[in-house]
């Protein structure tokens, strides 16, 4: 069985440079609040470094520009949030499964996290059960991490609850921690509301969305297309109507608005994910926009393109 921490490294790196590592490097450190003060020692500047870490009379002394690092205050828990109900079986945007993109997701920053000695944790579930897995900072706990969020995804019969998932971190974990949510498209409601707010009390809290599947599409096709939660089949001859996808795209427009206007309002980073080919660099540019001080959504609902709700797997 290949390990799906290798399958998340090979696209982590596989365009990848030491100077565009070092940016994903220092992109992650964007998610740790507050830094400390002890000295350890200059190295070179590399791309992807902050200004304000130069050591301007080292580099006006040797010629070259160095850099300060500092000792890490802490350690920091990046707990992943993740839904793993019967919807995340479906289509993402790319034609391939929601699982696999909320596994790379998990996978791309556990492995941020491991390369600078942070651990982490995973709560998952659906509408039946949440659970958490104890903490982990190594490899072999992302691997089992991961594996485990396949499984659950794989063998749930029960709808997603994300709401269930948020009350369950509100409830549980008092010790602050950085919340990744990793979900679909799924409308958000008032009750998803009052639990972010919450969170955003306690926790530093960045939302990924997994975009869905266009339910119907701008062109004919011979797939025949199915819901996972009612198994209800899409009929093949609504494929290409444009008023029909209009409609749809209209109605996910609104309900991508929506959320993005939500996460703005509580300062909470967001990033669209479609395309397991482009992840990376989605992840990337969120990290990057944490960076320079702004919770602004990044490949959020503007970037969206036609498209609706849509939990489709094909038969």
């Amino acid at each position: 069985m290949p390990s799906l921490i290798t399958q998340v490294k090979s696209k982590l790196f596989i365009h990848s440079s030491r100077k565009s590592l070092h940016a994903l490097d220092g992109a992650y450190a964007s998610l740790l609040h507050g830094r400390s003060l002890d000295f350890e020692d200059l190295r070179k500047y590399e791309y992807g470094d902050q200004v304000r870490d130069i050591d301007w009379r080292a580099t006006a002394r040797l010629g070259t520009p160095l850099v300060k690092r500092h000792r890490a205050l802490r350690m920091h828990t990046i707990l992943f949030v993740v839904d793993t109900g019967r919807s995340m079986g479906a289509l993402a945007h790319d034609e391939r499964s929601k699982k696999d993109l909320a596994i790379l997701a998990t996978g791309v920053l556990g492995v941020l996290a491991l390369r600078h000695g942070d651990d982490f944790t995973l709560v998952y579930g659906d509408a039946d059960r949440v659970r958490r897995r104890a903490p982990g900072r190594s490899e072999g706990a992302l691997e089992h991490a991961l594996r485990t969020i396949e499984h659950a995804i794989d063998t749930s019969t029960a709808p997603s609850d994300r709401d269930a998932l948020l009350s369950y971190v509100t409830r549980t974990i008092s010790r602050r921690m950085i919340v990744v949510v990793i979900s679909d498209e799924a409308p958000v409601t008032t009750e998803t509301e009052r639990m972010l707010r919450r969170l955003r009390v306690q926790h530093d809290v960045l939302w990924l969305t997994v975009r869905d599947a266009d339910p119907v599409l701008d062109h004919s096709t011979a797939t025949i297309r199915a819901d996972v939660d009612s198994m209800w089949e899409v009929p093949d001859f609504v494929q290409g109507d444009l008023d029909i996808v209009r409609e749809l795209t209209a109605q996910a427009a609104a309900d991508a608005a929506r959320l993005a206007d939500l996460l703005r309002r509580l300062e909470i980073s967001h990033s669209v994910l479609a395309d397991q080919d482009d992840a990376v660099a989605q992840l990337l540019q969120l990290l990057a926009t944490r960076r320079y001080g702004s919770a602004a959504t990044a490949g959020g609902a503007s970037s969206r393109s036609q498209g609706g709700r849509s939990d489709a797997r094909p038969r």
